[in-house]
């Protein structure tokens, strides 16, 4: 196949499955005053959503 040749290839042995260009940089502001803000660390998933719309979020 394809993923054979390529620079990366997946190493789903690790049970990693998110490939490369599926990763895009994102900035994350915290509210200040927020709990849970000292428990986020370097490397931890998360789920983002995303506006588009130009509206806020609803808590």
């Amino acid at each position: 196949s394809g993923s054979q040749f390529s620079l990366l290839p997946p190493d789903n042995a690790t049970g990693n499955f998110t490939k490369v260009v599926q990763r895009i940089p994102v900035k994350i502001l915290l509210d200040p005053g927020s709990p849970l803000a000292g428990r986020l660390r370097p490397g931890m998933s998360a789920v983002a959503t995303i506006l588009t719309d130009g509206a806020t979020a609803q808590p």
